[in-house]
């Protein structure tokens, strides 16, 4: 069924490689429910979600495209999601309405060539602003959540107070971890996030009342409010949550893929559409249990690396998630010390800032739309409006340099609808 030996690997190989990939990406189980828990979302609720979404994607990655790139709910995204509910004075089920209408998009985009266009149409300056500014976004999400970072009158935000104990245990945890990634360490961030909480354990910050294991919680179905996306006119936040996905899917898609030696020499991906419709499937079925947008995990370069070539790789990826439902109690428990999801953010902020060096900064008008994506969206705490701000100056500064016929007409347009929803939408 997954051609082992036409892709020159068996099943032991395959086997290791499933386990280093869920060994590097199982943070995401505790990081998303901490995360969107300040939501108000029931922790158990987004807990099955995020499960779910990514079995249900890593399967569909297996099954029908047979590659060894897993899929789950996407870090930047759930960051996002937090700051939409707050900003937006709207419920977590209206929120979930746009990441569902953003899913239902972008399973039709994935059906047609249309997504396709889009990537190509964007320029990478703006693709790399993008990933960049997210990755500062989520960074500043740690610094404040750990209280290395706190709100302040005068200057809006300052440094801390480093001698709290969750602050002391969060600057340990992530030099711990640190430490752990430039040794490289397979799963530097998850046994980072174990070795943390067993320092918290030791501190009395970390405490298991609940247990370790637990039956699954139930799982909470289709709790959307897809009227309240239209009647708040919440048309950007769809976008953003589409755009942001279908750039970071393709990106880490064709990253690994390369990797694996599985690009074609004209630089097609072989059954490209049936990858594409993993992540896009996930984000519809994540939403309607009640989690963020999902995407492909760069993680999976480190099952590649140990020589995972195949669907098989995944469905044990899989397989390991189903069996992450039974300790939700742990689970819970680590989640609720931000001390031990913080350093995760910081890191993981740090790896999406990787396309900077990718931006053409000596040409202004590449480099200036890039600046302000990446400046406005942890300033303005809206990744949304980064993009916005992006779009807008991108295809003007084009227009002012005699460079109209660079830019494609999608840009144009886009440009017009973020210049009208600023205007008559701020904040939106």
């Amino acid at each position: 069924m997954f051609r082992l030996q036409e892709n020159n690997t068996n099943v032991r190989t395959e086997m290791l490689a499933g386990l280093t990939t869920f060994l590097t990406m199982v943070y995401i189980v505790i990081v998303n429910p901490a995360i969107l828990s300040a939501a108000g979302l029931p922790f158990d609720q987004v807990f099955m979600a995020t499960v779910i979404a990514a079995i249900v994607g890593t399967l569909i990655m297996a099954l029908a495209a047979n590659y060894p790139i897993a899929i789950a709910p996407g870090m930047g995204m759930n960051a996002y999601f937090v700051t939409e509910v707050a900003q937006q004075d709207v419920s977590y089920s209206v929120i979930l309405g746009t990441v569902f209408l953003a899913g239902i998009l972008f399973v039709i985009l994935s059906l047609t060539s249309l997504r396709e266009i889009l990537i190509t149409a964007i320029p990478s300056s703006l693709k790399y602003g993008i990933t960049s500014g997210i990755g500062l976004f989520i960074a500043f999400l740690g610094l404040r959540m750990s209280g290395i970072v706190v709100a302040s009158e005068s200057t809006l935000v300052t440094l801390g107070d480093l001698t709290a104990p969750g602050t002391v245990l969060t600057i340990v945890g992530l030099f711990i971890t640190l430490g752990l990634i430039a040794r490289r360490v397979t799963g530097a961030l998850f046994i980072g996030m174990v070795v943390t909480a067993i320092i918290g354990m030791f501190t009395g910050q970390l405490s298991f009342e609940d247990g370790l294991m637990s039956a699954p919680p139930s799982p909470v179905f289709w709790d959307i409010d897809l009227a309240g996306v239209f009647s708040n006119g919440l048309y950007t936040v769809i976008f953003a949550f589409l755009l942001v996905t279908i750039f970071d899917t393709t990106g880490t898609m064709i990253g690994v893929a390369e990797q694996a030696g599985f690009i074609r020499k004209d630089g097609s991906l072989p059954r490209a559409r049936a990858a594409l419709m993993a992540d896009a499937t996930a984000t519809t079925a994540g939403a309607m249990f009640g989690t963020s947008p999902s995407s492909a995990y760069v993680e999976s370069s480190s099952g590649v690396a140990v020589g995972g070539r195949t669907g098989l790789t995944t469905v044990v990826v899989a397989g390991l998630f189903l069996l992450s439902i039974f300790f939700s109690p742990l689970v819970g428990a680590v989640s609720n010390l931000a001390a031990i999801t913080a350093p995760v953010l910081i890191i993981v902020g740090c790896f999406m800032m990787e396309g900077l060096a990718k931006i053409n900064w000596q040409n202004f008008d590449d480099a200036f739309p890039a600046f302000i994506i990446i400046l406005s969206m942890p300033l303005t705490s809206s990744i949304a409006t980064g993009i916005a701000f992006g779009f807008i100056t991108y295809p003007l500064l084009k227009l002012m340099n005699g460079k109209a016929k660079d830019v494609h007409w999608i840009l144009y347009v886009f440009g017009f609808i973020f210049i009208l929803q600023m205007i008559f939408f701020p904040g939106h």
